[in-house]
């Protein structure tokens, strides 16, 4: 990858530290654009280790990021005009959000991180600030058990940064709240409609094969009518699922991401009835509404992973009993469509 983020380095203790612009040049910015839309996102990636922005000393503060470029990016973007330490974490190209509820970005990164850069001896303090948003995978008295630096959590935006500083490193309830508001949810529409791609487009090839299935044996006809109005369908589905629920998240009813999505689901199923996309026969109609609610159920709670909105647990729990239902809905879903063509 094109380092063009790094400008010199300045000297220290521990040795010579990169020092890294906080102006996003046009390589950046068109990474980050990729990288949302889920091409090579998982090597958009910053060699882990330690990072000078501006011209820091050993009182400077130290902040803790993840090595996920765009979450890298972020925050050197926000403490322009501040002389600062990074600390990046090996988490495998993952988000600091994502890190901290698979474990890397945790406390045995954190400690291995401070010992391997040496960050005693570039600092004369004992504190390292961490995202708010990795609280759940960082355990700050393992930390400073194992280290000698104190974690203090930081705001929840990195462009809360600037005040949390001016305030002597004290968020307000603010800072600490935490959101996920239409523009970051419509940020990761692009990259969940593009990563699909790869199972919708056989799908749909699979459905208009079998369209022209009947009783008679196989009419080219069907395969056209028929397969052409289920390819669209298919595509609604994957609409619903992967933008329209995304978009609507607060305001659709219940709790659960599985049920979110099976509204977002019959919204999108009722346009296909209405549209006459749904077919005739009432065999078809009801298998295009266990497959409308099913699938686009499924597809809307890969979004938990990204959302602030779930825990960890609460994921697991609602899998449990959610995708045997979603995978049983789907298979009648589709046994109908099928006896549908021989009806």
């Amino acid at each position: 990858m094109d380092k063009e983020y790094i400008t010199g380095s300045v000297a220290t203790k521990a040795g010579e530290v990169p020092v890294v612009s906080t102006v996003l040049s046009r390589a950046d910015k068109w990474g980050d654009l990729k990288a949302i839309c889920a091409i090579r996102r998982m090597d958009y990636t910053v060699d882990p280790g330690l990072y000078a922005v501006g011209n820091p000393n050993e009182d400077s503060p130290v902040f803790a990021s993840a090595n996920y470029k765009l979450s890298f990016d972020a925050l050197r973007r926000e403490i322009d005009g501040i002389d600062a330490w990074t600390i990046v974490l090996d988490t495998n190209g993952i988000n600091v959000w994502c890190a901290a509820g698979k474990g890397t970005f945790g406390t045995q990164e954190v400690v291995n991180r401070i010992e391997r850069t040496n960050l005693k001896d570039v600092v004369s303090h004992r504190k390292i600030i961490v995202p708010q948003l990795g609280a759940t995978g960082v355990a700050a008295h393992e930390v400073r058990k194992s280290s000698g630096f104190s974690v203090v959590f930081g705001p929840v935006r990195a462009s809360d940064i600037p005040p949390y500083l001016k305030a002597g490193m004290v968020a307000t309830r603010e800072m600490r709240r935490v959101r996920f508001p239409l523009r970051d949810r419509a940020r990761l529409i692009p990259g969940e409609i593009l990563q699909g791609l790869k199972y919708l487009l056989p799908v749909m090839g699979l459905f208009v094969i079998l369209a022209g299935l009947h009783r008679g044996g196989y009419s080219s006809q069907l395969t056209l009518r028929v397969g052409s109005r289920s390819a669209i369908n298919l595509i609604l589905v994957y609409l619903a699922g992967l933008a329209l629920a995304p978009a609507l998240l607060p305001w659709l009813p219940g709790r659960s991401f599985s049920f979110k999505g099976m509204v977002s689901g019959a919204i999108m199923f009722l346009v296909s009835l209405l549209a006459g996309l749904a077919g005739q026969s009432p065999f078809e109609i009801v298998a295009w509404a266990l497959m409308f609610t099913s699938i686009s159920s499924f597809c809307v709670m890969n979004l938990t992973g990204a959302s602030t909105y779930t825990s960890l647990s609460g994921v697991k729990k609602e899998m449990s009993v959610a995708v045997p239902l979603q995978i049983a809905a789907a298979a009648v879903g589709l046994t109908l469509w099928i006896i549908a063509r021989f009806v």
